[in-house]
């Protein structure tokens, strides 16, 4: 192990004591909010000091076999005690190196999933209703909780927009990497000579603020309007303004709900949404200037990248971002996204890596 990450290891001991003896004073045991955040802290610091110490451990195993080599009784023994602590140092390795990796504060958040058509007319819009099925499948198989917060259709049964709500375990960690442009290459229904075309949509997926770091709308800077809630929802819809829009004027950002008779849970879900929507807006801000100098593996997220083909004729999903090709697409739109996802997290944290070893 390099002696820089080995300190690096070596600090964390340091802080490991030091949280010890914080969360022993009474007066951060009444402060919940504090002793809540300190107590996960020393929880994450502690599995990793524990990991280093075993792998300390390992390394005197080591030595000590090596040295019981020049004992011909002993040789045998020695070498199988080698071979075993040789292989258990490159695991304990690898998994050091993996708890040092930056961690985005927001994987452990419920998210946001606004899925919007974009060039293809009725085609794209059909498109967008087929990912908004895909996410959808995809959160049953999590066992996820998931709310329409808002939606637009379009006159064919597609959606020129569709924002989803999903409520989890490590929502935005598993989702985050399908913000970008989405392009389908397939024969449409509305299509009388064969001919196969392009469409494309949009995904931006935000992390759900929590209510301690929700943005601060000024209600100064907001337009709210009501309106008749449109398509299904029976006699009720067409009496009763429900439906709330509401448009932040500095940035021009809107959020809309529908869904609920209520104006005010309509109100409440909308909000929510416009405050995740500004807080990505400062997220995506600040990412593109950290490109401008170190372009990421996986992207910037920016709903501009093409990140990803569906072709229908060759049944087959290309994520472009890690050349990941897969013959499987029918399985993957019905909701088995694992392989996809996994591939993206692995390609992200071989990144992180190479910048942790770079820098090391």
């Amino acid at each position: 192990m390099k002696e820089s990450l080995r300190q690096q290891f070596q600090r964390l001991a340091l802080r490991l004591a030091e949280l010890d003896a914080t969360l022993a004073d009474p007066s951060v045991a009444g402060d919940m909010k504090r002793y809540r955040e300190l107590g996960r802290e020393h929880a994450q610091v502690q599995a990793v000091v524990a990991m280093f110490d075993r792998y300390e451990q390992r390394e005197r195993d080591l030595a000590s076999a090596r040295e019981l080599l020049e004992d011909p009784e002993m040789a045998a023994m020695a070498e199988e005690e080698i071979a075993a602590a040789e292989a258990e140092l490159t695991r304990l390795h690898a998994e050091l190196q993996t708890t040092l990796l930056p961690r985005d504060a927001d994987d452990a958040r419920n998210a946001f999933i606004e899925v919007r058509a974009g060039t293809g007319g009725d085609e794209s819009a059909l498109f967008a209703a087929d990912l908004v099925r895909m996410y959808l499948r995809f959160a049953e198989r999590r066992g996820w909780r998931t709310e329409v917060m808002s939606e637009s259709a379009s006159d064919l049964g597609g959606y020129r927009e569709c924002v989803l709500r999903f409520e989890g375990d490590a929502v935005y960690g598993q989702m985050k990497f399908e913000s970008g442009g989405h392009r389908v290459q397939r024969v449409p229904t509305t299509e009388t000579q064969g001919r196969i075309h392009t469409s494309a949509c949009t995904v931006a997926v935000m992390p759900e603020p929590d209510e301690a770091d929700e943005v601060t709308l000024n209600p100064a800077e907001l337009r709210i309007d009501t309106y008749r809630a449109s398509g299904a929802g029976g006699q009720h819809v067409n009496k009763t303004d429900s439906a709330i829009r509401i448009t932040h004027l500095p940035t021009g950002l809107v959020a809309e709900c529908q869904d609920d008779r209520s104006q005010h849970r309509n109100k409440a879900k909308a909000m929510a949404v416009l405050a995740a929507r500004l807080k990505e807006k400062d997220r995506s801000e600040r990412a593109a200037r950290e490109a401008a100098t170190r372009k990421g593996l996986i992207g910037s997220g920016d709903r501009s990248d093409r990140i990803r083909t569906y072709n229908f004729p060759q049944g087959r999903l290309t994520d472009h971002r890690i050349n990941l090709t897969l013959y499987k697409l029918q399985a993957v739109l019905d909701g088995d996204l694992d392989e996809v996802i996994a591939a993206l997290q692995a390609a992200r944290a071989a990144q992180q890596l190479a910048a942790l070893e770079a820098g090391a």
